[in-house]
């Protein structure tokens, strides 16, 4: 059996379409509806939803929802902006349920 090397792609659960490199992972550390989430630097293949406001565990958040642009499953969402200076950091940051995407490997 050989090696896995490389970095990973994550991709939808539902459509395998790819959301996220491995490169852009930036923590595992998040938590979101359905469970453990990940934090990403970029996604692709999603689409934003509106913004809102939301009170989530850190603090007021303004955010979209992110969904897969291929099957519309919601995968988590993006920060847009933070009202808390200590979590400016997250802004332009993804967030997407682990439960809703598939780690694999080209």
């Amino acid at each position: 059996m050989g090696e896995i090397t490389g970095n990973p792609t994550y991709s939808c659960r539902n459509c395998r379409i790819p959301v996220a490199l491995g490169d852009d992972l930036l923590s595992k550390s998040f938590v979101a509806k359905s469970g453990q989430a990940y934090m990403f630097a970029h996604a692709m293949n999603v689409v934003l939803g509106y913004k809102e406001d939301r009170e989530l565990l850190s603090g007021v958040f303004t955010i979209c929802e992110v969904r897969c642009c291929k099957c519309g499953e919601e995968l988590g969402w993006k920060y847009i902006r933070a009202y808390n200076p200590r979590q400016m950091y997250k802004e332009g940051r993804f967030i997407i349920e682990k439960a809703k995407i598939l780690k694999e490997y080209c």
